[in-house]
């Protein structure tokens, strides 16, 4: 009987080591007798990583993947097995097949994915390792025979090798998810392109999207913006000898780093920061539209503070006038007069030999020849003066030189980093080119006069001047500033729009000789915007003073204002919710540039309330993050006011201000962007709140969804829209030192991780108590000081003095079509719709 019990009881223990194994997290490795069956997983040796079953976001299909293990965060997937082929229940099982193969299986037995490698035996094994590498082996201790590193789906870990064999061919790729919810092989690829000078490429659909420029033995030149962290980590890229070239870095135990290609049409560089407890986003690439591979086509170069952003290189002249007008400058530009070697060849005048234009802080173009045996820039010049096919070279020190070929592609100016380009040009465009940099200045009184005053602050006392109108080239752009071309009129005068001989569409501020302002008012605008260099901020073409008549040439902003559409039934249907989003990014952006980043430390002040409606642009040489009640250290450039209702508190009742001012009426409108609700209406129930307190109180009641603007309440943005909604809440708090920073602004907008701290009572919450007994309906509105409204914030023709506009709204109405369709492979064009990028 004893005997009988201890049957049992060794029957028992069995049983539950088999359940063990079935059910939960099973050691690190996968045989044929040990199968992976869903739900279970196994844990790498180190617990870093996890393989198991797994379903995306908003879908039912399972999939086999392996992802972060001990990482209190959301399952970040770094690679799927059976992408393409789902498994439809939670029958599914990875295996050892009998012809040793690594192998996930259906409920049915049907295989829907296998390794590319097979050993002819069931003896062979698969390990979870803690650099995140599934590995077959051919036995528990042998050759390493298959590793899904050699395999990869949309992330790169440290230890992977992504390589190329420009003989054969062969490319081991990042493929993008086709969507979060859908990890299936999507339109995106990135790998190392092996032709000339190895650069990392993304693909769209087959064809170039975004490069990273040349390696130069330490990084890739064509991203100044990555974290030189990456290259210290042990980034490097090597050539094998047999024609491969191969990307890899070196393990770091204590960091969790990672690059992703998102199913958006983004790589990102990201790593886990333990002491957060979540992800930082350092890099993400492309980041702007010059970014994308050969936006201006060849001889054409890109820049991000012009606008428009594609220009001809000096020398060469657009392909199709036409389309370039248009903004289709994929044609690129041709050259004005030929070279040397073409005229000695057409039997034309030999003339004086060619040169070079330097262009520095540039991408160099695509396709680079590397002249190993040139020992300095000297030789690198003679050598490619020497060559007829040679049209540009570059030397980068610790490199040598780089040379080109054929057409130049790809060009893009960089604002920091890059290297210099030499562009050989003909004998005759240089000489233009050299009377054409002499410096100019503006003329007065018959004499030279620079724009420069000692009121100023000392870094803005000298500026080089954009290019001097003249009044008659004005006068011919407007029509004699015809009545039908005033766009608006403000405290310096009126504005007009023109069009100059080569189509370019432009604003003209023609100084009222009744306006009270004169040249030192024109001198401080000439130094204000030539200081500010930004996307985001209306750009100064140029200037006229010729005898009484003075005027400032901008760039023309053609179409309509954000309320037109914001607060239009009809028209705020084309501002979704990733248009909307890309706009508050945008505001942030250009007040991170004005607080932070541009020469002059500016403060955007939006009102000062008094009688004469007066509104300066402030200049600080260094208030710090304190609030300033004076004018010292200060100067401004006058202007009108707008709406009280995006004034802070701090500033209506004492008088101060500081960058946090500014924060606050970036509150008030990400606000008005999320809810589609005008700032000068009354809204609740009791119809007596501000949107403010209205947005206040339903934060309290919990029902924050009854603010958002029901054209974007998609719920795939919920989540995106409430965070929104509670940074701006964070942006209206009554206290000044309350609010955040726009630098934090700036990372709360673009980082799921950062955890939001609780808005604390924003100021104007409280219901308007002089209103109470009053009925007032839904459409009854705040009045402003001078009546005028939001839309005077965004339209600057309409304020005629308003010279720096944050966000360029002119192509709010369909600016991600006319992107997209100048990119390779996006959107339209001649009304034929092309697959766009995936995503939510």
């Amino acid at each position: 009987m004893a005997l009988g019990n201890c049957k049992v009881a060794a029957a028992l223990l069995l049983l539950l080591s088999c359940s063990c194994s079935f059910y939960g997290d099973a050691g690190d490795t996968i045989t044929s007798s040990q199968p992976l069956k869903d739900p279970e997983a196994i844990v790498s040796a180190g617990n870093k990583f996890k393989l198991g079953f797994f379903s995306p976001v908003n879908s039912t299909y399972r999939y086999v993947g392996i992802w972060y293990s001990n990482i209190s965060a959301e399952t970040q997937v770094v690679w799927v097995a059976n992408r393409d082929k789902p498994i439809n229940d939670s029958s599914g099982m990875m295996t050892i097949s009998d012809e040793g193969k690594l192998v996930v299986l259906n409920g049915q037995g049907e295989a829907l994915w296998s390794s590319t490698v097979s050993l002819g035996s069931n003896q062979s094994t698969a390990q979870l390792d803690d650099d995140g590498s599934l590995v077959l082996k051919s036995g528990p201790n042998g050759n390493q025979v298959w590793t899904s590193f050699q395999e990869p789906t949309d992330t790169y870990l440290t230890k992977m090798r992504l390589s190329a064999n420009a003989r054969t061919g062969n490319k081991t790729l990042l493929t993008s998810w086709r969507s979060s919810s859908d990890p299936s092989v999507g339109n995106l690829s990135a790998g190392i392109n092996p032709l000339g000078i190895p650069e990392l490429f993304m693909w769209y659909n087959g064809h170039p999207y975004w490069r990273s420029g040349p390696w130069v033995g330490q990084k890739f030149i064509g991203i100044p913006g990555m974290s030189t962290n990456v290259y210290l980590r042990g980034f490097s890229l090597q050539d094998e000898g047999d024609g491969t070239i191969t990307l890899s870095s070196v393990e770091d135990p204590d960091l969790r780093f990672a690059y992703v290609l998102t199913s958006r049409g983004k790589l990102t560089e990201q790593y886990w920061d333990s002491e957060k407890g979540g992800w930082r986003f350092d890099w993400e690439a492309p980041s702007a539209e010059c970014d994308i591979y050969g936006k201006c086509g060849p001889f054409g170069s890109c820049d991000a503070q012009n606008s428009p952003i594609c220009r001809c290189l000096k020398g060469f002249v657009p392909k199709n006038q036409d389309e370039w007008n248009k903004g289709i400058w994929t044609s690129g530009c041709v050259r004005m007069a030929s070279l040397q070697c073409d005229r000695i060849q057409n039997g034309t005048e030999v003339g004086k030999e060619d040169g070079f234009m330097k262009l520095e802080m540039m991408k160099v173009p695509t396709f680079a020849e590397y002249w190993s045996y040139m020992s300095s820039e000297q030789d690198c010049k003679d050598e490619c003066l020497k060559n007829c096919s040679c049209v540009a070279y570059s030397y980068y020190n610790g490199f040598g030189c780089m040379a080109w070929t054929g057409n130049l592609i790809d060009i893009q100016k960089f604002s920091e980093g890059g290297a210099d380009l030499n562009i050989r040009l003909a004998y005759t465009e240089l000489e233009r080119n050299v009377r054409s940099e002499e410096t100019l200045s503006l003329k007065t009184r018959g004499a030279q006069a620079t724009v420069s005053d000692g009121n100023l602050p000392e870094n803005a006392k000298e500026v080089k001047l954009e290019p001097l109108f003249k009044l008659q080239a004005l006068e011919t752009a407007t029509n004699n500033f015809h009545i039908s071309n005033k766009l608006g009129q403000g405290g310096f005068g009126g504005v007009y729009r023109g069009t100059l001989p080569d189509g370019q569409e432009i604003a003209v501020k023609r100084l009222s000789r009744t306006s009270g302002q004169g040249l030192q008012e024109l001198k401080n605008e000439v130094v204000v915007i030539s200081k500010l260099q930004h996307r985001n901020l209306v750009r100064l073409l140029g200037c006229c003073v010729e005898g009484e008549e003075m005027m400032l040439v901008y760039e023309y902003m053609p179409n309509k204002s954000l309320d037109a559409f914001l607060f239009d039934s009809l028209r705020k249907e084309r501002l979704d919710w990733e248009r909307r989003f890309s706009i508050i990014n945008g505001i942030c952006r250009g007040l991170l540039y004005l607080h932070r980043d541009s020469r002059l430390r500016i403060i955007h002040r939006d009102l000062k309330p008094t009688e004469s409606k007066n509104f300066r642009l402030w200049t600080c040489q260094d208030i710090g993050g304190n609030e300033v009640n004076t004018t010292q250290g200060c100067w401004n450039i006058k202007r009108d006011v707008y709406a009280v209702a995006l004034c802070p508190p701090e500033y209506l009742m004492e008088g101060r201000f500081s960058e946090k001012s500014d924060v606050f009426s970036f509150g008030v409108l990400l606000l008005q962007i999320v809810s589609g609700k005008r700032n000068d209406h009354f809204y609740g129930n009791e119809h007596g709140l501000s949107l403010i307190g209205f947005a206040w109180k339903l934060w309290n009641e919990g029902d924050i969804t009854a603010f958002v603007d029901p054209a974007i309440s998609d719920p795939c943005f919920l989540v995106e829209i409430f965070r929104c909604i509670q940074i701006g809440l964070l942006c209206v708090q009554e206290l000044a030192k309350d609010r955040p920073v726009v630098s934090t602004i700036t990372s709360m907008l673009n980082s799921e991780i950062v955890d939001l701290p609780t808005p604390k009572k924003p100021a104007f919450a409280e219901r308007q108590s002089s209103l109470d007994n009053e009925p007032i309906t839904q459409d009854q509105k705040i009045n402003s000081i001078n009546n005028v409204t939001i839309s005077d914030l965004y339209d600057w023709h309409r304020d005629a003095s308003f010279t720096v506009v944050f966000v360029d709204f002119s192509h709010i109405e369909d600016v991600a079509r006319r992107r997209a369709a100048s990119q390779v492979g996006f959107g339209s064009r001649n009304g034929v719709e092309k697959e766009s990028p995936p995503g939510c």
